[in-house]
């Protein structure tokens, strides 16, 4: 009987093992995916309606800091208009961390972020944290749907 348990705990051992490394997967090179990441927050500020209908999909849904904070593909563009509208420019863009988990064409970034932008004339800067999902289809990265908090 002890070795039946023997066995069976060291079979359990094997399937955790392996199973984690599925999980975790191979070692993958991000440089693609992270500069999707940069493309689609450039374009965001600044209004590249091209940029964002290419890489964030209409059935894109974005949550975030703000009354309702749900937004979809539609409320985006808008937003990105807006801040256009009002003579917003980017005037730096960092993600100080930025860790990436894959499964299988399915990736999301968790990162730090601090940007500063110029809106009529007055610089702000904000930090925070994103959650980013982004999915492969065709070799090319779109980014469906992403969560930000502000500190």
């Amino acid at each position: 009987m002890h070795c039946r348990w023997s066995r069976l705990f060291a079979v359990a051992s094997i399937v955790v093992t392996l199973g984690s490394g599925v999980l975790q997967g191979q070692k993958q090179d991000d440089t693609k995916l992270l500069q999707v990441r940069e493309a689609v927050w450039h374009a965001f500020f600044a209004n590249d309606v091209a940029v964002l209908n290419e890489l964030v999909p209409p059935e894109t849904i974005s949550l975030g800091p703000g009354a309702d904070g749900w937004e979809n593909h539609a409320d985006i563009l808008r937003d990105a208009a807006d801040f256009q509208a009002k003579g917003g420019k980017l005037i730096r863009l960092e993600f100080p961390r930025t860790e990436v988990q894959h499964f299988g064409d399915v990736a999301v970034t968790y990162s730090e972020f601090v940007y500063e932008i110029e809106v009529n004339g007055k610089r702000s800067q904000a930090k925070g944290r994103a959650m980013e999902v982004f999915v492969r289809h065709g070799g090319k990265w779109t980014n469906p749907g992403w969560h930000t908090d502000r500190e």
